[in-house]
């Protein structure tokens, strides 16, 4: 996998990047942390219901980019997918606001409420995905795919790795006060306002590039491409890299559907938002600044040594106590968690087929989000309710996570290595 000089990437491509790379992860913040908040606070605390419905979204989410990934790999226009789906990506993400308990009990008997709810959401949650898959981790992801280069893609990588963190302080400190007051119908009210506009102007910000040659074979074909074993042989750094990063998915899904909750009412930092602000700030600039090195030292080189990172910091959450502890060791964690994903994203964009871009962002989705969002916050349920620690609210006992959770999400870590390892072998590092 040699690295040859990239083209310059100019400022209309940087703000298509940056904007649609933002206000999707905004839109993904809302649907992975803020939903399980959502569904705790105000219809079940029973953690089983948050896993079921993250699993439930992964799998809908995963058959939206194998779908729309092909499709456009076929037609080689991705603009219209992402500018369309974007507008009904933010259009059902408005419609969270509207499901209450209270709502459904005007329709069904009381004793029934809660759980008609919690499937309207888990229902509603499933197209919400549908939708940003297919806009996002489909169209946008294989766009970034086409318009990037090998020698440009671990800065790419590097920035848009950020957009994550960067959204959750953007949605921490812009809407967090809303969703504390209970005020959840115009949080995502104005959550999917945004997604709606950004959907618009990307229409004038994407250009589609040059179709590849026409695909052999039917539709049906394009979609199972990647998962024939005779596949998966000829491009062993393409699943190698997809395994490595099947494994930090899991590991990061142990935790993060539940690290809100932690935060607040295991440790209970009312100023949780100021920890996450601080955390998620510096492990972006982090990112960022450390970005220029990754095509430099080498993306396989640099991996390891960031796991290592990441790892000590889940090590660290399991004994920080307190705001300041908890933000030093919280930002080990999240810097970690930064410099894995910018050199696992570009590595499979790097071993990426010719005209596959598309499809390859459906297997991404097997690997790094429906195995992860399946297998990690079901084992963290698991982890929580063996625990089986408790806090008092108005009289209620809910369920609460424990440090466990970030010690599981370190064993899971440590499988990382064997496929790192023969990646490693492979390009003869």
């Amino acid at each position: 996998m040699t690295t040859a000089a990239a083209p310059r990437l100019g400022p209309r491509l940087w703000t298509a990047l940056i904007v649609l790379g933002f206000v999707g992860q905004v839109a993904w913040t809302v649907e992975n942390m803020y939903l399980n908040v959502f569904v705790y606070d105000t219809i079940s605390d029973d953690p089983g219901a948050i896993a079921t419905m993250v699993a439930a979204s992964a799998l809908a989410a995963t058959l939206a980019t194998l779908l729309i990934g092909a499709a456009s790999d076929r037609t080689g226009r991705r603009r219209v997918y992402i500018s369309v789906g974007y507008v009904l990506w933010g259009l059902v993400t408005a419609a969270f606001g509207f499901v209450t308990v209270d709502a459904v009990a005007g329709v069904v008997s009381a004793a029934g409420a809660v759980l008609v709810a919690v499937i309207a959401v888990i229902a509603l949650d499933c197209l919400m995905s549908l939708l940003g898959a297919g806009a996002n981790d489909a169209a946008f992801q294989a766009w970034v795919t086409d318009v990037t280069h090998p020698g440009n893609r671990g800065r790419v990588e590097s920035v848009l790795a950020t957009m994550p963190l960067v959204s959750m302080l953007a949605v921490f400190g812009g809407f967090d006060a809303l969703t504390r007051a209970g005020n959840w119908r115009l949080f995502f009210l104005i959550t999917g306002a945004a997604i709606v506009v950004v959907g618009v102007a990307s229409w004038f910000l994407v250009r589609d590039q040059p179709a590849p040659a026409r695909q052999e074979g039917g539709y049906l074909s394009s979609l199972v491409h990647g998962l024939r074993p005779a596949v998966m042989r000829a491009n062993p750094g393409l699943y190698l890299a997809l395994a490595a990063w099947s494994i930090w998915g899991i590991s990061t899904q142990v935790f993060l559907p539940y690290l809100i909750i932690y935060v607040q009412r295991y440790l209970n930092i009312e100023g949780y938002a100021v920890v996450l602000a601080v955390v998620l700030t510096g492990a972006s600039a982090v990112s960022v600044v450390c970005g220029r090195y990754v095509d430099r030292i080498g993306k396989i080189r640099f991996l390891l040594p960031a796991v290592a990172v990441y790892g000590a910091g889940l090590l660290l959450m399991t004994v920080a106590r307190g705001m300041i502890p908890v933000i030093a060791a919280g930002l080990v964690m999240m810097s970690g968690f930064m410099l894995v994903l910018a050199p696992i994203g570009a590595i499979v964009r790097d071993y990426s087929p010719p005209g596959r871009a598309g499809h390859v962002q459906g297997l991404r989705m097997v690997f790094a989000i429906l195995v992860p969002m399946i297998v990690g916050p079901s084992l963290g349920a698991v982890v929580i309710k063996g625990a089986d620690e408790y806090y008092e609210e108005l009289g209620v006992l809910k369920q609460v996570p424990t440090p466990a959770v970030f010690l599981a999400a370190a064993a899971v870590l440590v499988l990382i290595v064997v496929p790192v390892l023969a990646l490693r072998r492979r390009e003869g590092r």
